[in-house]
């Protein structure tokens, strides 16, 4: 009989969290309290210091954590933020809905934004760096906090795929003037549907942030600026709360699948080994390959889930033709997505199903 391998186990994952989340339910059903109430004020407390942050904001979506932290540093039409073309669309659409243009700089082999290229892409108009830690790798934070204080820039991490991410021993989010988080269930922290998170060492900022989600209100009666209403709800606060007690096990549990994945896909495969100084969350893990096409058909014929992230560049998706760019523009990006696959990995994947996907890789390359 043939072993599929799904590419993910939210349901099984869920299952073995059932009797504290269905506690969890009760609480905040019984409680009364659905709208900005105490789960989450705690929760919102226990991930600023999940990510060596001050404050952290609980938010709708990843997506409207960008654009909040964008509006609250006052983003705004002719301004220019420079992101990595190769991210989920999300990173670049965040930018254009509060009016300001993205421009994309190329990427390093390690699928990151090369910093000196973010830097060679700054104009006069330029007034934030936004890097994305993609596939739960941490991007050159170092470098590019450097640049930015070199030509007084914001830095805003897109962390959405990366939550407990490390460079240098600093977590992600703890690192520019604001962080974006998803909790979208296929992050490695998940809600039961979705959910965002903003963390920021700044109080003032983090102050005009919570006014931004909610209506641009300060107080009941006061309204400051014309805004969402985007919070994260009670109830969704309370559920995390209980996976992020069990996130580090399940980060560590990725972590030494993904390593032996590494040591038994090298001979066939790039594989992404970490580098000095990094931690990796391997919210995807993602190898390259040649002859990627027919790869990719052969995982998918044999029962293995796996994808591409992401298989068309933003430069070159229908709703970017106004940015002006070009297939040759980003040639890293353009080399780096045509050998691209996500394969299943997940913290309760067993042994005998990673073994399938190695086997099935290794017989594709052998033949």
């Amino acid at each position: 009989m043939t072993l599929n391998v799904p590419y993910v186990n939210l349901s099984g994952e869920a299952h073995a969290l059932k009797n504290e989340m269905l506690a969890a339910f009760e609480k905040v059903l019984l409680g009364g309290d659905y709208i900005l109430g105490p789960e989450l004020k705690l929760f919102e407390a226990e991930f600023a210091s999940y990510c060596q942050a001050k404050r952290s904001i609980g938010l709708s979506d990843g997506t409207h954590a960008l654009i909040v932290i964008l509006r609250a540093l006052g983003m705004q039409g002719g301004d220019e933020v420079i992101t990595a073309p190769n991210s989920f669309i999300a990173s670049t659409s965040s930018i254009a809905l509060v009016g300001a243009k993205p421009v994309f700089a190329d990427i390093r082999s390690d699928g990151n934004i090369d910093p000196e290229r973010m830097e060679s892409a700054i104009t006069s108009r330029t007034k934030a760096l936004m890097p994305v830690h993609l596939t739960g790798r941490p991007a050159r934070m170092t470098e590019i906090t450097e640049i930015a204080k070199k030509h007084h820039l914001f830095v805003i991490e897109d962390a959405c795929q990366a939550v407990g991410a490390e460079l240098d021993g600093k977590r992600v989010g703890s690192w520019g003037d604001a962080a974006a988080f998803s909790l979208h269930p296929l992050k490695n922290l998940r809600a039961i549907g979705d959910g965002g998170m903003v963390t920021t060492n700044n109080p003032e900022l983090a102050e005009k942030i919570a006014c931004e989600r909610n209506h641009g209100l300060i107080n009941r009666e006061t309204c400051e600026r014309w805004s969402f209403n985007c919070r994260l709800d009670e109830l969704q606060a309370a559920l995390v709360r209980i996976q992020l007690k069990y996130l580090d096990t399940w980060t560590e549990q990725r972590r030494k699948l993904a390593f032996r994945y590494n040591d038994l896909l090298r001979p066939f495969v790039e594989v992404p080994d970490e580098g000095v100084g990094e931690k990796s969350v391997y919210q995807t893990y993602v190898i390259k390959a040649e002859r990627r096409d027919a790869l990719l058909a052969h995982l998918r014929e044999n029962g293995v889930v796996a994808l591409i992230h992401y298989a068309t560049p933003i430069h070159l998706q229908p709703a970017a033709r106004s940015l002006g760019y070009s297939a040759g523009d980003f040639p890293n990006t353009m080399k780096h997505v045509g050998k691209i696959i996500s394969l299943p990995l997940f913290p309760s994947m067993t042994h005998e199903q990673q073994d399938r996907v190695i086997e099935l890789i290794a017989n594709f390359y052998k033949k």
